[in-house]
């Protein structure tokens, strides 16, 4: 008896291994990348594949040695413009060519005491993702303008994950994963001591995923545009801890109101503003429908635009995970302009105005792919150009830099911001090797 017993556990253990490796093993895309990005992706023919358990697929890191950089397109070429970092994700430049740095990451979280938690905090250490937040933004000064920084310094401190930064007049504004601030700015001052005034609060309920906040004012220097990404994958968290997230907010500097300006968004990240006055954002879609859904995308975001997060994808599209169902909202939800590819986890994204990179790179945004963790085979880890004809995004994305994944598939580095130099280069933000890149024409 004992033995039949005895056999019958360790079967029922096999089971529960096999099951549990049936549930967690790798959902592989059935269609490339490629077939995944453009202005016209077909998804009619693109069923989701819904996983109780994602695809788990980090790089693990491998960092570039000193004489090791990545991959420049045909008549660029790609140096060190400044490294030594602490986890740099943002880029600013200032009016009189000074560049702010944000080295920053996710604050602290109480969660972080759950099984899950642990799990995520394990996979941020392997994708080199797992250090505390330097919580400052350095600045960097090149003099000379011979492309490299004589001068670096630490502009502010004490910081609380901040991510956006922008320049109105006299006042820069830093977006902190829980308030935008303001502080008085001096050109050619290299640091700020003044204590920041909170101007707008923002939605940071625990546990507060997607916590990166980035602003950008507007044209007129009028208002601030402010990109909050969602508290969860598709509102498990509760959709109560949703309230003004997963959005672009709207704040008008002189009556200091804020509203939402487009909704939907489940995670918008970078923005930068079209020649013809359009606000563009870079946005992060939904998790655990498989290797080829649903693609991250570049869109013109207009006052009242709704792009359906959490109940539909891709303008129409229902998320048949999320409950309760509204099929009523479809009908005003608009469609993405431009597919970045699944899990490409698109963060910045800059037009092209000032870049002197030739004229294939003349008209169009530049963005950076900072790579999937959660697709077989990898995706993005690149950064790349959509191209506009006019006022509209045409064609595949065009390689910029590659090569930040080795051989090996272990990832040297891993993009995440995208600036204009003033002297028409691109700079770009490498989070995972601590350097920022220089890309100029050869």
């Amino acid at each position: 008896m004992l033995k039949h017993i005895r056999n019958f556990a360790i079967l029922f253990i096999i089971a529960a291994i096999g099951f549990g490796w049936y549930l967690s093993r790798p959902d592989v895309a059935q269609v490339p990348l490629e077939e995944m990005s453009g202005p016209d992706i077909d998804l009619s023919d693109k069923s989701p594949r819904e996983q109780s358990i994602p695809t788990v697929n980090i790089a693990e890191v491998d960092r570039w040695t000193e004489d090791e950089k990545p991959v420049a397109a045909e008549g660029l070429k790609v140096e060190r413009y400044a490294e030594g970092f602490d986890h740099p994700r943002n880029i600013y430049v200032l009016p009189n060519g000074d560049m702010l740095v944000v080295e920053t990451n996710s604050p602290p979280r109480d969660s972080a005491k759950g099984l899950f938690a642990r799990a995520a905090a394990y996979f941020q250490d392997k994708a080199g993702a797992g250090v505390p937040s330097a919580n400052r933004i350095t600045l960097l000064r090149d003099n000379d303008q011979d492309g490299v920084p004589e001068m670096r310094s630490a502009f502010l401190e004490g910081l609380n994950s901040p991510f956006g930064v922008t320049l109105v007049g006299d006042t820069l504004y830093v977006a902190n994963t829980d308030a935008v601030l303001a502080f008085p700015y001096v050109e050619g001052d290299t640091q700020i001591t003044a204590k920041g005034k909170e101007v707008a609060k923002l939605n940071a309920i625990a546990p507060n995923n997607h916590w990166t906040r980035n602003v950008i004012a507007s044209p007129d220097g009028t208002k601030l545009y402010i990109a909050v990404g969602s508290n969860s994958n598709i509102g498990e968290n509760g959709l109560d801890t949703e309230e003004r997230r997963a959005a672009i907010l709207e704040h008008d500097i002189e009556s200091g109101k804020t509203r939402i300006f487009a909704s939907g968004l489940r995670n918008p990240v970078g923005m930068s503003w079209h020649g013809d006055g359009s606000l563009w954002t870079v946005v992060n879609e939904r998790d655990m429908l498989g290797s080829d859904l649903v693609p991250d995308y570049l869109t013109k975001v207009e006052l009242a635009d709704d792009f359906g997060w959490p109940h539909h994808y891709w303008g129409g599209y229902t998320d048949l995970r999320v409950e309760p169902f509204k099929p009523e909202k479809r009908q005003y939800e608009r469609r993405p302009d431009y597919a970045l590819g699944a899990h490409t986890a698109s963060l910045g994204v800059v037009f092209a105005d000032g870049a002197k990179l030739g004229d294939k790179f003349s008209s169009g945004a530049f963005v950076a792919r900072h790579g999937s963790w959660n697709r077989e085979p990898k995706s993005g880890y690149d950064v790349v150009f959509v191209k506009f004809d006019g006022s509209k995004p045409v064609g595949k994305p065009i390689n910029v830099l590659t090569g930040f994944l080795d051989k090996d598939d272990k990832a040297q580095g891993r993009p995440t911001s995208v600036a204009i130099a003033p002297d028409g280069a691109l700079l770009v933000v490498d989070d995972v090797a601590n350097i920022i890149w220089r890309v100029s024409a050869e």
